[in-house]
């Protein structure tokens, strides 16, 4: 597959509403719309999705065409992304899965507190895991990619957070329900939205305290908006959120096998790694753009981080002891997840 040739086999433009994939001579046989959540300078839509249709265009020598949507401009809102998909209301959608609390419980593994890796790494792994555990929960859609972006830090309105202590009595964004049970273990109060709502609670003080990568920072203006940032550093980060890329089931069915081909081999765990690569690439230009804006960075020390990896691991047994309850093997699945992501460190000699 050639994933790795993606960005540099196609030109991108972000500066149109709908970002047309290409021209060829002949008409497609084939138009797609690809609908998402972020705006046009994102990673997602800039260096992911968008290089991604016009690799598939021109696979598929123009057969096939897709139309870029982002910020959601075909409608509704980011946690209805999955459903456009699966209806055909959208041919193929980029959404978190925890948007849709309890929708994807087994995905969830991948969220718990200090699980993640790198964005590639874990990515690799979720996408190993999804095809032999997911595949009763993405029954309903064709499915292209799983992936997560980098572990995330916090990004304080009005003070630098050090301590647990620190985030006692804020308002703190969740960004899925496993985290904001974890958070809740330090006191504090987790509002939970959607990304695309933060800039906006920030600005209004509905929230002291935004939790995210620095990859979104920079598209969404985080950084002037916040004076502080947290980083968690080590082998595995604080969290991460696990995202779905998708394809209406009957869009995938109506291509002929040579163009469902195009689509599979511009799929799977090559595609992950590729996506995940770029959001570990992001980190960098998101929090460049914050120490440019002279904003204050501090680095959790190493008895620090431990002391809230302890604090939050009753988070992660509860999970185990939940998804048991729910007639999953808890363990097992915890357990592959945590093997499959240690698997891919060592071979992306991260570890």
């Amino acid at each position: 597959m050639r994933i790795k040739t993606l960005v540099a086999a196609v030109s991108l433009s972000v500066a149109g509403v709908t970002l047309s994939t290409g021209s060829w001579a002949a008409d497609p046989e084939f138009t797609f719309k690809l609908h998402h959540m972020l705006p046009p300078m994102s990673t997602a839509h800039a260096k992911f999705l968008t290089p991604w249709a016009e690799k598939v265009e021109q696979d598929s020598g123009g057969r096939i065409h897709i139309d870029v949507y982002p910020a959601m401009q075909l409608g509704g809102k980011p946690p209805q992304l999955f459903d456009q998909a699966r209806k055909g209301i959208a041919d193929i959608t980029w959404t978190v899965t925890g948007y849709t609390p309890g929708r994807f419980p087994i995905s969830t593994v991948f969220e718990l507190p200090f699980m993640p890796a790198s964005a590639k790494t874990t990515s690799m792994a979720m996408q190993e895991f999804a095809e032999k555990e997911m595949a009763d929960e993405l029954k309903d859609v064709h499915l292209l990619a799983v992936h997560t972006h980098s572990p995330g830090s916090l990004n304080s309105r009005d003070k630098q957070i050090k301590t647990a202590a620190d985030i006692d009595g804020t308002k703190l964004r969740a960004p899925n329900k496993v985290m904001a049970d974890a958070f809740s273990v330090f006191d504090a109060n987790p509002v939970f939205m959607p990304v695309t709502q933060m800039p906006s609670a920030l600005s209004k003080g509905v929230l002291d305290i935004a939790v995210l990568p620095f990859e979104v920072v920079a598209p969404l203006k985080i950084h002037e908006l916040v004076k502080y940032h947290t980083e968690i550093k080590g082998e595995r980060g604080l969290y991460v959120n696990t995202f779905l890329f998708t394809m209406n089931k009957d869009a995938y069915e109506s291509l002929p096998a040579d163009l469902q081909k195009v689509i599979d081999d511009n799929s799977g765990i090559e595609l992950a790694g590729h996506i995940g690569e770029l959001f570990d690439e992001g980190e960098k230009i998101g929090r460049d753009a914050a120490v440019k804006q002279g904003n204050t960075f501090y680095t959790l020390p190493d008895s620090e981080r431990d002391a809230w990896k302890q604090a939050m691991q009753p988070i992660t047994d509860a999970w185990i002891q939940d998804m048991t309850s729910e007639g999953y093997d808890g363990q097992r699945l915890y357990d592959e997840a945590n093997e499959l992501i240690s698997k891919y460190a060592k071979l992306n000699g991260e570890s």
